[in-house]
Parts: C-alpha cells; sequence; structure tokens
C-alpha cells in the first residue's frame, strides 16, 4: 500500500502558496548575497558589473577575478551549505529531535574522517595525490554513513531519544576528530596544510572542477530527496500509525539517513567542517515557512547557501588579507544557539 498524497484543502493551498512566496524572497537574498560575495575582494567589483561579466564582457583581469578566483568560491559556500541545511532538515524531521544535525550527530567528523584517510592512504612521500581527487566525495560518504550507524546503534532501541542522540553523537564525533588528527600528525596528507584549514571549514581554493563534482552528486541526491519529501510527513507519527498509512518507518529512516550522510558528505567533502548550519537553517526555515515540507527544503537549502556565504564574506572582510575559515563564524553563532536549544528542551522536559 502506498502513500497517496491528499488533494490539499483551500486553506493548505493558501499556506503552501504563502510558504512557497518566502521561498522566493529567500531566494533574492540570496542572489543579492552571491553578488556581493562575488563582489568584495581586494578591489571591489559592482554587482552590475559582475553579472556583466558573467555574460561574457569585461577585461581579462576582470574575467580571471571574477570566473576563477571569487565564483568558484562563492558557489561551493551556497552547495555546500545547502547540503548541510538540507541534510539537518531531514535529520531532525525523521528522528522528531530538534537538536538532530550533522555535526551534533558526528556526521561531519566521520566524512572529514573518511576524507583524511583518503588523503593519508592515497598520498605519495613528496605529498602528492597518486588518484584522482573525484573519490573524495566517496570517501567522505563512506565516513559519514559509518559515522550516523555508529550513533544509532550505540543509541539501540531508545534513538529517539535526545539525550541519548546527543551523547553518543558528540562521542562519535570526537573520536573521528581525534583520529583525524591522528592522521594528520603521522602520515603523509596531500596539500596537508590546507588540509588543516579544510578541517575547520574553509571554501578558498576552489576550482570549477571541484565545485562540478559537488553540483552534480548533490543534484542526484536532491532528486532522491524530492522523491521521498512526500513521505517525510508521516515520520512524525509513530510506527504503528506510520505502517498504518503504508509507511515502512524503519527502513525509510534507513533512507533517509543515507541521504544526509551523502549531502553531508558532498558538502564536507571539499567545504570542510563547517559546523552548525545543519543545525541552524532547518529551524529557521521552519519558522518562516512553516510545515510544507517541499517548502521547508527548499528554504533550508537557500537559508543554508546564505548562511556560509555570510560566513566567508565576514571573515573576508574582518580578517583580510588572512584566509580566516569560514567554520569559524558559525561555530561561533552556532554553539551558543545549540546550547539555548538544550536548556530550551532541558526545561520543557523538566
Amino acid at each position: 500500500m502506498s502513500v497517496v498524497a491528499p488533494r490539499l484543502s483551500p486553506a493548505l493551498a493558501r499556506v503552501n502558496r504563502r510558504a512557497w512566496i518566502f521561498v522566493a524572497i529567500i531566494a533574492v537574498v540570496t542572489v543579492v548575497l552571491a553578488l556581493c560575495g562575488i563582489g568584495f575582494g581586494s578591489t571591489w567589483i559592482d554587482p552590475r558589473r559582475i553579472v556583466e561579466i558573467l555574460m561574457g564582457e569585461g577585461t581579462r583581469g576582470e574575467r580571471v577575478v571574477v570566473l576563477q578566483l571569487r565564483a568558484p568560491r562563492v558557489a561551493i559556500a551556497a552547495l555546500a551549505g545547502g547540503a548541510m541545511a538540507v541534510s539537518g532538515y531531514l535529520l531532525q524531521k525523521v528522528t522528531r529531535n530538534e537538536l538532530a544535525s550533522p555535526g551534533v550527530l558526528g556526521v561531519i567528523g566521520g566524512a572529514g574522517l573518511g576524507v583524511v584517510i583518503f588523503l593519508a592512504l592515497l598520498s605519495d612521500e613528496s605529498n602528492s595525490l597518486v588518484t584522482s581527487i573525484v573519490w573524495q566525495p566517496v570517501a567522505a560518504m563512506i565516513g559519514a554513513s559509518l559515522a550516523i550507524a555508529a550513533v544509532f546503534l550505540l543509541s539501540g532501541q531508545q534513538a529517539s531519544s535526545a539525550v541519548r542522540l546527543l551523547l553518543f553523537g558528540i562521542a562519535v564525533g570526537a573520536v573521528c576528530k581525534a583520529a583525524t588528527l591522528i592522521l594528520m600528525i603521522v602520515g603523509p596528507i596531500y596539500r596537508t596544510t590546507q588540509a588543516s584549514r579544510w578541517l575547520a571549514g574553509a571554501v578558498n581554493e576552489i576550482n570549477w572542477g571541484e565545485v562540478q563534482v559537488v553540483a552534480i552528486g548533490l543534484a542526484i541526491a536532491m532528486v532522491g530527496v524530492v522523491a521521498v519529501a512526500r513521505r517525510l510527513p508521516p515520520t512524525d507519527l509513530d510506527e504503528v500509525s506510520a505502517r498504518g498509512l503504508g509507511l515502512n518507518l524503519p527502513v525509510f529512516r534507513i533512507l533517509i539517513f543515507a541521504l544526509a550522510s551523502a549531502l553531508t558528505a558532498l558538502a564536507v567533502a571539499f567545504a570542510g567542517g563547517v559546523g552548525f548550519i545543519g543545525l541552524m537553517a532547518p529551524h529557521l526555515a521552519r519558522l518562516i515557512v512553516g510545515r510544507p515540507v517541499l517548502a521547508g527544503i527548499a528554504a533550508s537549502f537557500l537559508l543554508g547557501a546564505i548562511m556560509l556565504i555570510g560566513a566567508d564574506l565576514i571573515v573576508r572582510v574582518l580578517f583580510a588579507p588572512t584566509e580566516v575559515p569560514a567554520g569559524t563564524v558559525t561555530a561561533v553563532i552556532g554553539t551558543p544557539y545549540f546550547l539555548y536549544l538544550v536548556l530550551r528542551r532541558g526545561s520543557t522536559n523538566g
């Protein structure tokens, strides 16, 4: 028995329409911020001039600055931030846990460890990579999948408990980070200095080849996300009620965890361990657009893009010409927000 999407009542149709209006507004903000991200640097380039350069005009120097240096950086920030946010939305929805996110559940740490193992095993003594960098997201996905599997296996029958998920997620993440640090110290790592900064969440030194890998992987993953989106509302129910609607909840959760791991892996593989976007963006998306699932996913993606583009822009403005990882900004903002959620949940349960 399959789940059939019900016909929307006039009231629900209005809610859905209003949600998509908000999504459109967020999309405009994303484009404006992206143009600002491309325009800012050692020399400011007017947004109108950026559009002209993107259309094929401009001097050779302007095209190099915009198309080769700044645009890939903004593009990877948008894609990675969006992927993290959608991953967090899926995890929060399927676990019915507002604290669930790629960072809290150890997925970011696992993905990072997967990448560092990949770099350590496939780097020669001169720190040159002996295989294509295209395989890096695969290593990240394996690490992310193993990390989230470990968290839920350790949580056992009480995997829906916020406290158990939090504790085991932090523990698995800490183990992954410790193993990552050891490998960084003792093993030959391709581009060691860049890898160290990447672990903190840096989006500089990105080329279009890497953006293309993330974009293709993200497009494939998002097809899966859209395909399962209409089945997400029944996950708010208990297992018996969900089965009554034709949804095998345990199997469906595994599928969602796989999608969340894939999205996180794509982001971490090239943007690094950017934390808290997967926690904050879904919360803000639900606050703005409400319960409509597809609109919530779209809003989460755009807000995640805004957060990482904005974080990168902030560190470039405050610390220029020094390159500071954008992940430091998301950590500074996200840590108190996470503590607020924990305290609010504790006071509600208490």
